[in-house]
């Protein structure tokens, strides 16, 4: 056992410090103001969003790039509140702007990535980029993207995404648990090991989500537009996907405000892992799950026996102080450092955490969007 603890918790060791280098290893980019030369279609899907689409829209509307070279895509995925009416009213007051809504038609078990496979087949522009409806977007956004395409030629840009300053506790265990990941995913794209990214900031070509078929082989999972669509472009262009690591481009979002809604959207992200292509993506959600295990089974063995008290004081120890590392120089990056204080009473409750929705995963149903998934 001790052995066997050892051994995962130095593989973990050597991941976090990778990510670290990783992560150090992408240049902070800022806007050039490079001639705008590439045409985007925004696709963001919506169900029930009509509370955050005034803040999505009136972000919209303040991107600085030539309205000529973007539209916006708005896909309506069977919602039964007030939407209509706001998306009309914004469309009114916003005639120089080109937004279209689009009502999604079929009815799949994953609803979202019909959403955008429609919106792209009608977009008319070469780049596509994805956000979603509760989200708000920086005003040089398409600067950015275009910039980055002109200096790296990508397939594919990651971005970052950070959550929306709230003053709960629940709000900063999901900060610090989201930093992280943001963290491991741009350490990922510096390992040249993209793993990660997130479907609220992604930007793509069109004619190669075509040429890799879109998100067939994984429509009958709910979730996962952005995780396997990295996966299929990575796999198949390995050199031309990237992470557009810049704070200026930096996309807000919401935290889950509900202990329940939270468990929901971790049982959602956990539960697709298992359909993951990437043996390198497997490899790291075993060796997380399998370090957190590890921390659980020894503290109830250290209370039987102990003399392994020491020993897992020593492990939880340099974990602690590698993860806070890794969250430290990504929280700066973000600049999101607010949750930092409560760094050692959530990284105390994180084990717990990790392995209880990594098994409710493997069998129970999760709700989304006021519908239920099964695994």
């Amino acid at each position: 056992m001790i052995y066997i603890s050892i051994f995962i918790s130095i593989i973990y060791f050597i991941i976090i410090i990778a990510f670290i280098f990783g992560f150090n290893k992408i240049d902070s980019i800022q806007n050039k103001n490079t001639t705008p030369k590439n045409a985007f279609s925004i696709v963001i899907p919506f169900r029930n969003e009509a509370h955050n689409l005034p803040h999505l829209l009136n972000s919209l509307s303040a991107i600085k790039y030539p309205v000529e070279l973007f539209q916006v895509l708005l896909i309506n995925d069977k919602s039964n509140d007030n939407f209509k009416r706001i998306i009309e009213d914004f469309i009114m007051l916003n005639p120089n702007l080109n937004i279209s809504l689009i009502h999604s038609i079929k009815s799949t078990n994953s609803p979202k990535k019909e959403a955008i496979t429609f919106a792209i087949k009608q977009s008319k522009f070469e780049w596509i980029v994805t956000t979603d409806a509760d989200c708000i977007i920086p005003s040089k956004w398409l600067q950015l993207f275009n910039q980055h395409i002109e200096e790296k030629q990508p397939f594919l840009i990651s971005a970052p995404v950070k959550f929306k300053a709230q003053n709960s506790f629940l709000y900063h265990f999901q900060n610090l648990n989201f930093i992280s990941l943001i963290g491991s995913a741009i350490g990922g794209f510096g390992l040249k090991k993209p793993f990660m990214c997130n479907g609220a900031n992604l930007c793509y070509r069109k004619n190669v989500f075509m040429k890799v078929n879109g998100f067939e082989g994984n429509s009958m999972i709910a979730s996962g537009d952005d995780v396997f669509l990295l996966e299929k472009i990575n796999s198949l262009f390995p050199n031309r996907v990237c992470y557009l690591k810049s704070n200026e481009a930096i996309v807000l979002t919401n935290a889950e405000n509900s202990l329940n809604s939270f468990f929901n959207q971790q049982i959602r992200w956990a539960s697709k892992s298992t359909a993951y292509k990437s043996n390198f993506s497997k490899f790291i959600g075993l060796i997380v799950f399998s370090m957190n295990f590890v921390l659980i089974t020894g503290a109830i063995a250290a209370i039987l026996n102990p003399f392994l008290w020491k020993y897992l004081f020593i492990i939880f120890i340099q974990k602690i102080v590698l993860d806070f590392i890794l969250i430290l120089i990504t929280a700066t990056f973000l600049n999101n450092i607010r949750s930092l204080k409560y760094y050692i009473f959530i990284s105390l409750l994180y084990p717990y955490f990790i392995v209880f929705t990594g098994f409710l995963s493997l069998f129970k149903s999760y709700e989304w969007k006021g519908r239920n998934f099964r695994k």
